[in-house]
């Protein structure tokens, strides 16, 4: 018998309305939000639309003239004053908040992600509109709930994230169990479903083997999947369904779909015997696609590959991978890890920056010079050496190439929310 599980938190936080204006507001429809372990609903959220949407922007309008001045005392957003080249003129550059900020926040971390954007906005002097994900907004609206009893203002209901593909390199200097621990931590967190999760896994010819048994030993002793409220549980389930179904892996042969479903494992026997074409795949691009893929192309799959049930995906382990495979050139945001062999520094790092994203990038050594070369080559916005797990709240966070614009945290997270303004102060008497 599935055993049932409910939410163990106050009544008065679960809330399913949008909060607008002061208020909760309904909408004209809702839609369900579903525990992605068991398939089961959870609750059933306000699907505010434009309308609600206009509402909140013109109420965060109308209390940014008052928010701004509230804040302005407390503010420690510090200007400058320019050297000017004329006697009787002073340069000084103020700083202001822009206005309403638009909070769009991604579901796998669905607190984090609204407080670090939104205590900064507030912070600078801004009103807030939030749009949380639709597959997490039981978070969002918590916090609102919990906001109001510490004098909240306007917060709202949307989606999106920073492109992230992270490389992770293993030197030959590196310390291989600190590197094991490492890519451990770096991949499975969250299931893999984190923008700085890594996802093309670099190891070094002289190290590679060793790395790979010691990884996969602990996979075998670290990792157990099930339900997040069941105790010993390391790791939990996709973020829904569609993630999940998105196992199913379509090939063409002489006209015949052929789906493979759970097992992997006799693909390239499947591609030999029927002259099978590669998969026909769209961009978004799930971990059992990637794991069909790498397998016809020659990877062999050294722990999971399987589909679990519902939306669950076993901790996949490939090894003998190569840069033709999709798991190198597609995010995998699931707990699939790819090792390419590789050979020199040079040859590592062109596969690491070959990408049109750069967020994060990890790599393991002990060599000092090494060091401070691949650190200053990654072309990634934040870089982990000898470290796995590198988000902070006290730390800028942002990437470089598409992988979005600007930088949260830190002293620099809130000048995303004011704007600089020039003021010449003329007619002075030298």
């Amino acid at each position: 018998m599935q055993r049932r599980y409910s939410l163990d938190i106050s009544a008065q936080l679960v809330r399913s309305q949008g909060y607008v204006d002061g208020r909760w507001v309904s909408a004209a429809s809702t839609f369900p939000v579903l525990d992605p372990a068991t398939g089961e609903l959870i609750a059933r959220v306000a699907d505010c639309g434009p309308a609600e949407a206009k509402q909140a922007v013109d109420a965060a309008y109308k209390a940014f003239f008052t928010w701004k001045q509230h804040t302005a005392k407390a503010r420690r957003t510090y200007g400058d004053i320019v050297p000017s080249p004329f006697h009787d003129r002073k340069i000084l550059l103020l700083k202001q908040p822009v206005g309403v900020a638009s909070i769009i926040t991604p579901w796998n971390f669905p607190s984090a992600m609204i407080t670090r954007k939104v205590g900064a906005a507030l912070a600078a002097g801004c009103t807030v509109v939030v749009k949380p994900a639709e597959d997490t907004p039981l978070s969002a609206l918590a916090l609102a709930q919990i906001l109001l009893k510490h004098a909240a203002d306007t917060v709202k209901k949307v989606s999106m994230e920073l492109g992230g593909h992270a490389p992770f390199i293993v030197f030959n200097s590196a310390d291989l169990d600190k590197a094991v621990a490492g890519a451990m931590g770096s991949k499975f967190r969250n299931a893999g479903q984190t923008c700085v999760c890594s996802n093309r896994f670099l190891v070094q010819s002289g190290i590679h083997d060793a790395f790979m048994e010691k990884l996969g030993q602990a996979m075998n002793s670290q990792l157990r999947m099930g339900h997040g409220s069941e105790p010993g549980v390391t790791q939990g389930p996709l973020i829904n369904t569609r993630a999940a179904e998105k196992f199913y892996v379509m090939y063409e042969k002489r006209g015949v779909i052929i789906t493979l479903m759970t097992n992997v494992e006799n693909l390239p026997q499947s591609l030999a015997a029927g002259n099978v074409k590669g998969p026909s795949l769209n961009s978004d691009l799930p971990v059992a696609h990637q794991v069909a893929d790498a397998v016809s192309l020659g990877a062999r799959v050294l722990r999971g590959g399987k589909r679990g049930q519902g939306s669950f995906m076993e901790p996949t382990l490939l090894a003998d991978v190569t840069t033709e495979m999709l798991c190198t050139r597609e995010e995998t945001f699931g707990p699939l890890l790819p090792v390419i062999r590789f050979n020199t520094e040079k040859e590592a790092l062109a596969i690491a920056n070959a990408s049109n994203v750069g967020l994060a990038g990890y790599f393991f050594s002990q060599d000092v010079s090494q060091i401070w070369r691949v650190a200053e080559a990654l072309e990634v916005g934040m870089v982990g050496v000898n470290e796995g797990l590198l988000s902070t709240s006290e730390a800028a966070f942002g990437g470089v190439k598409q992988s979005g614009l600007g930088t949260e945290g830190s002293k620099y997270g809130i000048d995303e929310y004011l704007n600089v303004k020039y003021m010449c102060f003329g007619g002075l008497e030298a």
